[in-house]
């Protein structure tokens, strides 16, 4: 007989799902049998410590590792830049591109007196020289050696240029010595004269040829003040003179290119100017009161000794007013 399914109602049947809170879980741990509030025990029950994770050291103390790994960078980085420069090095003195190649490229500024060649004949050994290989101080030693040459200075230029600037020298007088002419400066330095330059000096006598230099500076330094003192207020009384003897310190002797004829005049070391005033007053009138005016001397006080050496003869007429109103002791 066929089953009748029909009178089999179909039937539902919840299924039960327990869900666990997270409040169900805290609850469960504090009251929990296991729990610290659920033990009952009047004994205190203690936690075995765990057991402790060594610590593995290194073999050198953190500080000394530090400065080690310093050290260790400075050498790499002076390393790196002592092979840089080694072939910068190596590179600028094997390159031809440093190479004086000709006296063009050697360039020289502030000649006047100094020719080129003479220059040249110092430096003219550097052509074909690496430029760094120039010793330059010594050079300039050299250039300074040239008597016209004051000072010298000599620069690099890359790549292969040598620039050279001159100081020449400024002559103030002219110098007889060994029956010769030359030129001298302010400190005491004998120099050739030049074609180039024309000069209007009074000519030195004094200076020889066997004196240090430092004894020229001397006597050179006189001829200043008395160059210096006869020129003051705008004077220019040291146009006047045409030679000047400077062999005896406390007597120098100037020659005045008066046009009457020339006159030799002792100054002594001192008071120039005032000295030479009285020379200038009275000129006309010893021209006149005496037959030949060759010399005076004018270093004593009180009185003027004229020609004193040939015809001696002293002239103090009123001098001690006279020397007075024109500057001179009394």
């Amino acid at each position: 007989m066929p089953r009748n399914d029909a009178q089999y109602k179909e039937l539902d049947f919840s299924t039960r799902v327990d869900v666990a809170s997270a409040g169900d879980d805290e609850l469960n741990s504090e009251f929990g049998a296991d729990s610290s509030l659920a033990d009952t025990s009047p004994e205190p029950q203690f936690r075995r410590a765990g057991r402790r994770v060594a610590v593995r050291k290194g073999a050198l103390p953190k500080k000394t590792a530090s400065r080690i790994r310093v050290a260790l960078t400075l050498m790499a980085v002076l390393s790196v830049g002592a092979i840089a420069y080694a072939s910068v090095y190596r590179y600028g003195t094997r390159n031809w591109r440093f190479r004086v190649l000709s006296s063009d490229d050697i360039t020289i500024n502030g000649l006047e007196k100094v020719s080129r060649s003479q220059v040249m004949e110092v430096l003219g050994g550097d052509i074909g020289r690496n430029v760094f290989f120039i010793p330059l101080e010594q050079r300039k030693k050299q250039l300074e050696e040239i008597p016209w040459i004051e000072s010298a200075s000599l620069m690099r230029l890359l790549p292969n240029r040598i620039a050279v600037q001159v100081q020449e020298r400024t002559p103030v007088a002219f110098a007889r010595i060994n029956g010769r002419i030359h030129l001298v400066d302010a400190h005491g330095v004998i120099m050739e004269p030049t074609r180039k330059a024309h000069y209007s000096f009074p000519v030195v006598f004094g200076l020889s040829d066997s004196d240090p230099l430092s004894t020229h500076g001397a006597q050179m330094k006189l001829y200043s003040r008395l160059t210096s003192e006869l020129d003051a207020g705008g004077n220019h009384y040291s146009n006047d003179l045409s030679e000047v003897d400077l062999s005896d310190a406390d007597d120098v002797k100037v020659t005045v290119a008066d046009p009457a004829g020339a006159v030799l005049v002792h100054l002594g070391a001192d008071q120039f100017l005032s000295r030479f005033k009285i020379y200038l007053s009275h000129a006309a009138a010893w021209r006149q009161q005496f037959q030949k005016l060759d010399s005076v001397d004018l270093r004593y006080d009180g009185q003027i000794v004229v020609n004193p050496d040939g015809n001696q003869q002293v002239a103090n007429r009123n001098f001690t007013a006279e020397t007075r109103r024109h500057g001179g002791k009394r």
